[in-house]
């Protein structure tokens, strides 16, 4: 089974995407299921996990209620807010949702991401440990130290999405590659294949700008702790669906047997969510 393990819908009218304005033409409209099918039925890809795009209870309910009907979805990660004494009340509720499967934390909407070391962030963090409830952690590269940290103190089901944001526009390599290689070394912790598209130069990028960077991914993680994600739609600020999974098939190790990329693009997913598919 292939799976896109990153991937986004929503609806502008709900008005809670405050980062999505008319601004961003390309993402300033309504990206919901029937758009999103013909490009999945083209690669084989036979479910999705559907990830929040907007810090509210409000969007999570909304995508849970897509996946409702539908044979696509294979998962929802939500959003709660960890700031909000009553957050285990709101996983709770979720938690009931056959289609919930985790939650992601913005780290890089935080103006300082050491907030994620204060007490209520580890004893969240604990939590979801003790339930192995899978985390998406969405964070930049410049943010990386404090997610180290947080690891040293937890253990979570984790996985970092986009590879951690690292500056592939101007070839930055540092100090992403330690602090990654630190973070590998936690082995419930995986790392998404996704979102580096928007990483690099938007008008004028070149398969070699991912090498280094997927290549490290792959040294540091293993084969099996790797997820195939296309970060649609975001991705179409820089490439299209086509040229997403096409950048990920080229610069992945060429000796990758079918079985190694049957686990990248979907055996790895259904682990790390512990989907029944």
């Amino acid at each position: 089974m292939r799976i896109d393990a990153h991937q986004h819908y929503w609806k502008i009218s709900r008005n809670d995407y405050g980062w999505i304005t008319p601004e961003v033409p390309t993402l300033y409209r309504d990206f919901l299921e029937e758009n999103l099918i013909p490009h999945l039925q083209k690669h084989k890809i036979d479910k999705t996990i559907v990830i929040q795009a907007a810090p509210t209870i409000e969007e999570t309910e909304f995508i849970l209620s897509q996946s409702e009907n539908s044979e696509v979805i294979a998962g929802v990660v939500g959003w709660i807010d960890i700031e909000d004494p009553s957050y285990k009340r709101q996983l709770e509720l979720f938690l009931d949702h056959p289609k919930f499967v985790g939650i992601r934390v913005m780290i890089q909407d935080m103006p300082d991401a050491k907030v994620i070391l204060k007490r209520k962030y580890i004893d969240a963090f604990h939590h979801f440990g003790e339930l192995d409830l899978p985390v998406d952690l969405l964070v930049h590269s410049n943010q990386l130290s404090a997610v180290v940290k947080l690891l040293d103190q937890v253990t979570i089901r984790g996985v970092i999405d986009h590879i951690a944001k690292p500056v592939i526009k101007e070839g930055t390599t540092e100090p992403w590659r330690s602090h990654m290689t630190e973070i590998a070394k936690h082995p419930a912790i995986y790392c998404k294949l996704s979102g580096m598209v928007t990483e690099s130069d938007h008008t004028q990028w070149k398969l070699e700008d991912f090498i280094p960077y997927v290549q490290h991914i792959v040294k540091v993680f293993g084969l099996d702790r790797l997820l195939y994600g296309s970060d649609w739609p975001v991705c179409l600020l820089a490439a299209s669906y086509d040229e997403v999974i096409q950048i990920i098939e080229k610069v992945l190790p060429e000796n990758l047997t079918e079985s190694d990329k049957v686990r990248i693009f979907g055996e790895n997913a259904k682990t790390f969510y512990k989907l029944d598919v």
